[in-house]
């Protein structure tokens, strides 16, 4: 074996020693850097992926509120169409029918008493403390205002002294509702030989003049029948808050 070979194979195995010897000390860089480099490219991904699926996301947003705006638009125009031939009838039979309510927002000041969610002190001009108005919430029927002294008391759905008329379903059953310091509230007195049914649709009925009739209440959830007449429990649309400012009913007609 001459020189020359003797040279290639010492620095041969000096490398092969070598590298035995420090595949430890280079392994853990070595992974770092490429769990590194995975992660950076597994966020890059993730990033993309929600830029798109946000993108699609607000762009069927966008698309529905267009469609949804278009047709509350047409709502809008048929309203309008209906109540301007409702004028000119009352004009033309020379009526003094009023339908326009009146309504007052208010401020709520404070709970009556802590740990009762369903009393509210409010704030009203006008107040009349014999009076028993409508209280409203986005809409929705909310409860009753009262006098205390002189003092606007609201008794919000709830209160086992917020009742009102109301009429229950397709078959426009009456019934009065009230509460019961529950979360859910009961319409009582619908006569047994009304049919209603459970998921029917509870509105006011405006004929105890509180509010007018068509106001969303809740919806029926079970059915009981006891000396001659049917109660049904309800989920109401409005439960539970204090919001700083309700609307009141001054006026129905």
């Amino acid at each position: 074996m001459n020189k020359h070979t003797l040279t290639i194979a010492a620095l041969l195995s000096i490398f092969v020693g070598g590298a035995l010897y420090f595949t430890n000390f280079l392994q853990s860089p070595l992974l770092h850097l490429t769990h590194s480099v995975k992660s950076s490219y597994i966020d890059s991904i993730e990033r993309i992926q929600h830029a798109v699926e946000e993108h699609f996301n607000q762009q069927a947003t966008i698309i529905d509120l267009r469609d949804k705006n278009r047709y509350y638009e047409k709502e809008l125009l048929n309203l309008h169409q209906i109540a301007d031939e409702y004028k000119k009838l009352l004009l033309e039979q020379n009526s003094t029918l009023q339908t326009t309510p009146h309504t007052e927002l208010v401020r709520t000041l404070s709970y009556v008493r802590f740990g009762d969610p369903h009393r509210v002190w409010i704030e009203m001009e006008n107040f009349d403390p014999k009076r028993v108005y409508g209280l409203l919430y986005r809409g929705y029927a909310a409860g009753i205002v009262v006098g205390k002294g002189s003092q606007p008391l609201a008794l919000l759905n709830g209160d086992v002294k917020s009742t009102y008329a109301v009429s229950v379903g397709a078959t426009l059953a009456p019934g009065i509702v009230r509460g019961n310091n529950a979360r859910r509230l009961i319409v009582e007195f619908i006569p047994t030989w009304i049919p209603i049914s459970v998921g029917d649709e509870v509105l006011t009925s405006g004929l105890d003049r509180i509010f007018m009739a068509g106001l969303k209440v809740g919806k029926v959830i079970s059915i009981t029948k006891a000396s001659g007449y049917q109660s049904a429990v309800i989920e109401p649309y409005f439960y539970g808050k204090s919001p700083a400012y309700f609307h009141v009913i001054t006026q129905i007609r």
